[in-house]
């Protein structure tokens, strides 16, 4: 719609976000009318209207088969649409339509903005199903008649209250239809079983609503009188109602067509299985980084009993081995951190690698320095922690077998991550410019521990490869290419 309106009319950006505003609310007009609404907006010299939104029911049957947003139409070519734009006010007048051999109602609704008609929906009603209507659909039609008017008026939507329709309750949830006194003239099925859920007993027909759900709701004190209030629809308002039995959400629309409120529209839906398995998902996800945040205690438990045995053993050798058990654990803790404090099963992993670099450089036997080039962006759970053990042992080969006590140098860890939807891949790289590779060292079959702990994780867990080879001026190169995930 931003595009089609910039390009083809003189509306400014407060316009615009008029209309986007408009465009949030209406699924309820075309419910309320059981038609298809197309909002038709003149061009900027004034020849033209180029429709920029559409609307299908989701209570009737559809008057287009195929996609209007963006069509062009000379001006005189629909008389209704040049009427409700030059007198501003709604167009009836005019014989059915016949679409597909579909008879369909046309109306005009201009859309006024502080005195202004920024453009006109036209209302197209599928008349093939159209029998004797209930008092539901009464009670729909007359509602949709009221909003058309303060469309017309400039005084609906309401401005400064953007409404999230996917969140919001839906005419076919269940609807109330009060008069200005906050008493109740009809409530379909679905709202008077939402209330019988809430614990009411008898019909809402010529009860006050907002006495009645305040009597229903839990007692709150002096809150109880603020919510009478809301539910009467004296104001645009969404609320929410928890009682022991159930929760249901409330949406009050006050209808003002010819200025003064006349009544009010209030739709309903019964959220009481939504928000329970909401609270199953809070309470799994607390439970799940409670479990990560004990893990991680548990290894630094773990690494710190390895650091205090290493103390204890006189054996050279032996206290090396224990202290790269630290390393590794540790890289493990730093990963089970990060997923405490996160709400779901994915991790920043550039994080992660600065730590890990910077907990490996510790060792480093000379002024060895280490950077990261390059974004790893956010991994799954189980590529994290492998592969922050693959970096942990690289790093580690690196800094121990590539540098002499004494020495300077630096250690760069570069991560790409690209390819399509389907075979994403994450390539990195660690390059450092020490002494280099032995002459004839095959990383595939050297029986260095830590070697054998980055084969097995990159090409078994991982699925990726490794290869090291040397690097193009000094020093030496560790590769991996790893498939990932889309980054989201």
């Amino acid at each position: 719609m931003n595009e089609l309106v910039r390009q083809h009319t003189g509306l400014d950006d407060s316009d615009l976000e008029w209309l986007h505003l408009l465009v949030s609310e209406w699924q309820l007009l075309s419910d309320l009318s059981f038609a298809d609404l197309v909002l038709w907006v003149p061009t900027r010299d004034g020849t033209r209207y180029v429709s920029v939104a559409q609307m299908r029911p989701n209570t009737g049957p559809t008057s287009y088969q195929d996609d209007m947003v963006g069509h062009l139409v000379p001006r005189g070519r629909r008389p209704m649409l040049d009427a409700a734009l030059d007198e501003g006010r709604i167009v009836r007048e005019g014989d059915p339509e016949w679409r597909e051999e579909v008879p369909v109602r046309v109306e005009s609704i201009p859309v006024r903005r502080e005195g202004r008609v920024l453009g006109v929906i036209a209302r197209n009603t599928n008349l093939l199903t159209v029998r004797t209507p209930s008092r539901l659909e009464l009670t729909y039609l007359q509602s949709a008649s009221d909003l058309a008017q303060m469309i017309a008026a400039g005084a609906f939507p309401f401005a400064n209250q953007q409404v999230d329709m996917d969140a919001s309750p839906r005419v076919g949830d269940g609807l109330i239809r009060l008069d200005a006194d906050g008493l109740v003239q009809y409530a379909s099925p679905n709202a008077l079983s939402a209330y019988h859920r809430l614990g009411l007993a008898a019909d809402l027909v010529g009860q006050h609503l907002g006495e009645t759900t305040a009597e229903l709701a839990p007692s709150r004190g002096p809150v109880d009188e603020a919510l009478a209030k809301v539910a009467s629809g004296w104001a645009p308002r969404e609320f929410e109602i928890e009682s022991a039995e159930g929760v249901i959400q409330f949406r009050a629309i006050p209808l003002k067509p010819k200025g003064p409120r006349i009544g009010s529209l209030v739709l309903l839906r019964d959220v009481t299985e939504l928000r329970r398995r909401e609270r199953e998902l809070i309470t799994k996800d607390a439970t799940i980084r409670e479990i990560h945040h004990r893990v991680k205690n548990n290894l630094q438990t773990v690494a710190a009993l390895l650091r205090l045995q290493a103390r204890r053993i006189e054996s050279e050798r032996g206290r090396e081995a224990l202290e790269e058990a630290v390393r590794r654990v540790g890289s493990i803790a730093i990963v089970h951190e990060t997923l405490s404090q996160n709400l779901d099963e994915r991790v920043e992993f550039d994080e992660i690698a600065d730590r890990v670099l910077a907990m490996v450089a510790e060792i480093s036997p000379g002024k060895v320095t280490g950077r990261r080039t390059g974004r790893f962006g956010i991994l799954d759970a189980e590529i994290a922690t492998p592969l922050s053990m693959v970096l942990t042992e690289i790093l580690q080969n690196a800094l121990e077998h590539g540098f002499r006590q004494g020495d300077t140098g630096t250690v760069e860890v570069s991560a790409i991550r690209g390819g399509t939807t389907k075979e994403a891949r994450l390539l990195v790289t660690v390059q450092d410019d020490g002494v280099g590779l032995p002459e004839g060292f095959d990383p595939h079959r050297a029986g260095n521990l830590g070697l054998q702990i980055v084969r097995t994780l990159v090409e078994g867990e991982l699925g990726g490869t490794f290869d090291m080879v040397p690097a193009p001026a000094r020093g030496t190169q560790v590769i991996l290419d790893i498939p990932v995930p889309t980054d989201k």
